[in-house]
């Protein structure tokens, strides 16, 4: 039995019921650690928590090579714990797959998404929201445009845009990081960057922070200690402008 157990977003108090219970019944746990993180939290506490030995994987053990979740969980109860949700921006579809065509039985225990976090503590309306993208760390002779132009032709359907930013082994992209990438991106396609952003640090914490402005507002923002998140709002209905006026300062 495989089973995909969302954590939640932010610490150990937002695993459901159920997922905790999936948990502790399991014979091996494992950790997929590289697509999200829980930022108020740590494996030795997780561990703890748990009461369980947590095995903690990279992309190479699950994307590349599973045979070990496989095999374990061809004859044994296996959690497969994933940050937010396991099936919403961190998906683990071909897993799954894969679980099934093995004659290996899976079940996927939901928990809270970034992807409609960000709804709520924007105020941004989620049936609005187009493709998503994500900006990674630009690299030597590599500097992808890719993240700009979904974000120009969602603005073209007047939609939303949800901006992932990248999360390496040893740093996190911030909010106004991904503000000047994005604009120097906007530059070398000859594309208006975008007149709006919403930054969102820590969602699912007891203190987020949640900021709106334009990109020299938000690149001069404190935002604090990862996770960050970036929207690109298209043109805001009253509601919105109104919710984003009394909670994120517009």
């Amino acid at each position: 039995m495989l089973t995909f157990v969302g954590l939640g977003l932010y610490d150990l108090g937002d695993i459901s019921v159920k997922g905790l219970e999936s948990v502790k019944c399991a014979d091996t746990v494992f950790l997929e650690a590289y697509t999200s993180r829980l930022m108020g939290t740590d494996v030795p506490d997780m561990e703890a928590f748990f009461e369980k030995e947590v095995r903690v994987l990279a992309r190479e053990d699950v994307e590349g090579d599973p045979r070990e979740i496989l095999d374990c969980a061809a004859r044994s109860r296996v959690a497969f714990l994933t940050g937010g949700d396991p099936m919403v921006s961190t998906t683990h579809a071909d897993l799954r797959m894969r679980a099934a065509a093995a004659g290996i039985e899976t079940s996927i225990i939901h928990a809270s998404s970034i992807s409609s976090a960000v709804s709520g503590l924007s105020g941004l309306q989620n049936y609005r929201f187009g493709k998503s993208c994500s900006v990674p760390f630009p690299a030597k002779g590599w500097f992808p445009t890719a993240p700009v132009e979904t974000v120009a032709a969602n603005l073209a359907l007047n939609l939303h845009t949800l901006v992932y930013l990248d999360i390496q082994k040893d740093r996190y992209m911030r909010v106004p990081e991904a503000i000047a990438i994005l604009e120097e991106m906007a530059e070398k396609r000859g594309i208006e960057p975008p007149a709006l952003y919403v930054g969102i640090a820590r969602a699912g914490s007891e203190h987020p922070v949640v900021a709106a402005g334009d990109g020299a507002k938000l690149k001069e923002t404190e935002f604090g200690l990862p996770l960050h998140i970036l929207v690109v709002p298209a043109e805001l209905h009253p509601m919105e402008r109104e919710y984003l006026e009394m909670f994120a300062g517009l």
